[in-house]
């Protein structure tokens, strides 16, 4: 037992090492993709914040009602949206909305690549479960201390970390979805002389779709639930009051902006997710 204990394998010195290397010599590098990350960042905000709130609230009613065709659903978005306004946290639901959209963007672009590529490759499919097992299971604040010293404070560490954390959702949902495309449909377009491409763009990724839309969906919500983590690295939103009232064990603070976190949460639910009962 004394031997094991006294000659431990050096996982955190490598770590250590590896983090202050690219701290040392790839500090350019991450300050480039922090500016780029912060810039997408703060144009989504710019975007989401340039319209008066009752007009943006009309505009998501209205974007709720033609895409579901529901007048109960339009309706729950406008007094939820009000329920917000009404608490003081609509600028703050902003930033956390802008923190999501960009981390859900960064999370899709690399995840259903990924899929693809693991559905088409199944040596990829299996290389990849494990280090995906890592990504959801691993604590947050594990990944988000280097993220820290190479990002700094502010919503960049936050928008890594919710992307490590989330990425993993529209892969596995992605490739699920690919590699359960029937033969007979793939064959079919194969006999009609359809390329590789053409074969993924109208055959598979149609097919795909229902996953592809649940892996957005797990993406937001996953993002969601980093929103308090996010907040401990400087990151602005709903997190913000939710560590305040931690801090100060404030029960109706916590207790009101974690209901604004859970409205956003289910208006965005239901905006993205994929229409129940619709065959292919």
């Amino acid at each position: 037992m004394e031997f094991l204990t006294e000659n431990k394998l050096p996982v955190g010195k490598v770590v250590k090492d590896a983090v202050d290397w690219l701290t040392t010599n790839g500090s350019g590098f991450f300050d480039a993709i922090a500016a780029v990350l912060d810039a997408v960042i703060g144009a989504i905000l710019a975007v989401i914040q340039f319209p008066p709130p009752l007009l943006t609230v009309a505009l998501v009613a209205l974007l709720a009602w033609w895409l579901r065709r529901s007048i109960g659903l339009a309706v729950f978005v406008v007094l939820g949206l009000l329920f917000i306004i009404n608490q003081g946290y609509w600028k703050e639901t902003t930033e956390t909305l802008a923190l999501v959209v960009a981390s859900a963007f960064v999370s899709m672009a690399l995840g259903v690549p990924l899929g693809i590529v693991s559905a088409r490759r199944p040596w990829l499919n299996t290389a990849m479960r494990p280090v995906l097992d890592l990504m959801q299971t691993i604590p947050t604040f594990v990944y988000l201390i280097p993220a820290l010293i190479l990002f700094g404070l502010g919503m960049v560490p936050g928008l890594i970390a919710t992307v490590i954390f989330a990425l993993p959702a529209p892969i596995r949902l992605t490739q699920l979805g690919i590699a359960s495309t029937p033969t007979a449909l793939i064959e079919a377009a194969d006999s009609f002389g359809a390329t590789p491409m053409q074969r993924l763009l109208k055959v598979e990724i149609p097919w795909a779709m229902p996953q592809i839309l649940a892996g957005l969906t797990q993406t937001i919500m996953l993002s969601l639930s980093m929103v308090v983590i996010a907040a401990l690295v400087g990151a602005n939103g709903l997190g913000v009051p939710v560590v305040r009232a931690l801090n100060t064990v404030n029960v109706g603070m916590g207790f009101t902006a974690g209901l604004a976190i859970v409205l956003l949460a289910i208006i965005l639910d239901r905006l993205c997710r994929a229409d129940e009962g619709k065959g292919r």
